[in-house]
């Protein structure tokens, strides 16, 4: 008997397939949910999860959206697992928002792991042999080529995946967590490059996850049983994380519109609110594309048909920040001002604050309600940060 209706094989990128999702999944997300979310069934069964991944990484539909959906639905208490699961992207996100550091420390390492492949022959032929899925790993392979295949993966597989690259195959961690980033259509800098930190031991420090041959034989219902698996997962030895920062003030995205503007749409938050467009202060929206040189055709396909799907006719595509061209842009649009919804940390951040810091042009970030009450509790780990959201109070403050 399949667990539940819903199908991972495609993801039509558009925002009414987003909400036909969540409304197909909402009988499914407490005691259901909760009970078959760590079985990975197989690309081609159904599965017990929502497929709302690749939805939310973008914004075709809001955290907000989901989370009041499912509390409509269930109690809190029936539904404690699948929202725990929402919000572990959201703690990821704040989390890393005020540790920034830790991107470009990352990015930085990647890059040279990359230089490494070039002069190390046996270190590029072991990783061509993981991301080809040609190891010989049951399993293993199976969820490498899946990946490239289809754009998802089981976030159990992703564990166990994770935990081989770095323990059994001994590959450099960021190698893995850039193979991630390519080709996940959920795939976003703070919960992929954190989620590999946390299995490498970096992010706890100390605290690893080790694959087993019996639960993946478990949790895969006897498919995969892998033989010749690490036997202990000895942490990375790094520099303990940074002390967060402070996160700046912002306000709200209506409140932003204080005088005339030009809203700035990008692909870590899609969805435009209604009251922006209809907004009398809100003279016209740009859409910032960047070329996403070296992801899967798969994810640049996906992310330019849901911002195409929001994008209304008359509305310009950019695919680079120039300031010039933006202030052109603006001005030409009746605009005095740009207001953007706060990119998370990643190369969108990055082109956003190089153009604020030209200081030609006003750039004026705000922040969802959502983001705001969640970000700043991300001091810490995921468990005080859950003891401190996770109850239906916060919640509702969150998605109101």
């Amino acid at each position: 008997m399949n667990p539940s209706p819903i199908r991972l094989n495609h993801f039509e990128p558009t925002r009414q397939a987003a909400l036909a999702r969540l409304e197909a999944f909402l009988p499914y997300a407490g005691a259901h949910y909760a009970k078959h979310r760590n079985t990975d069934y197989g690309s081609d069964e159904r599965v017990g999860v929502s497929g709302l991944s690749p939805y939310l990484r973008y914004r075709v539909i809001t955290e907000a959206e989901v989370i009041r959906a499912v509390l409509d639905s269930h109690p809190l208490q029936a539904a404690e697992k699948f929202i725990q699961e929402v919000v572990w992207r959201t703690y990821w996100k704040g989390w890393l928002q005020m540790r920034p550091s830790v991107w470009s420390d990352y990015v930085a390492e990647r890059d040279r792991e990359f230089e490494q492949l070039a002069i190390n022959t046996d270190l590029k032929a072991r990783y061509q042999q993981a991301i080809e899925g040609k190891t010989g790993i049951d399993g293993f392979d199976d969820w490498a080529k899946g990946l490239v295949e289809t754009g998802y993966l089981h976030n159990h597989a992703r564990m166990w995946f994770a935990s081989i690259w770095i323990f059994t195959l001994r590959l450099p961690w960021t190698l893995g967590a850039d193979f991630f980033l390519r080709h996940l259509l959920d795939g976003d800098p703070a919960s992929n490059t954190l989620s590999w930190r946390w299995v490498a031991g970096i992010q706890t420090q100390g605290k690893t996850y080790l694959a087993t041959q019996e639960n993946i034989e478990r949790f895969t219902q006897g498919r995969f049983a892998p033989k010749g698996l690490a036997q202990e997962a000895i942490a990375i030895e790094s520099a303990p994380p940074p002390r967060p920062q402070a996160l700046p003030s912002r306000v709200r995205p209506i409140d932003a519109l204080h005088q005339p503007s030009v809203w700035l749409a990008h692909a870590q938050d899609i969805y435009i609110i209604d009251q922006v467009r209809g907004h009398p202060n809100c003279r016209g929206v740009i859409w910032y594309e960047p070329s996403q040189v070296g992801q899967a055709e798969q994810v640049r396909e996906f992310s330019k048909a849901v911002m195409d799907d929001q994008r209304g006719p008359d509305e310009p595509v950019m695919d680079a920040l120039d300031d010039d061209q933006v202030t052109d842009r603006v001005h030409s649009m009746g605009g005095q001002q740009l207001v953007v919804c706060e990119p998370p940390v990643g190369t969108s951040a990055w082109a956003m604050k190089d153009l604020a810091n030209l200081g030609a042009l006003p750039v004026f970030q705000c922040r969802r309600a959502y983001d705001d009450a969640l970000w700043p509790a991300a001091t810490k780990g995921f468990f005080p940060f859950k003891k401190q959201v996770l109850n239906e109070r916060s919640l509702r403050k969150a998605i109101a």
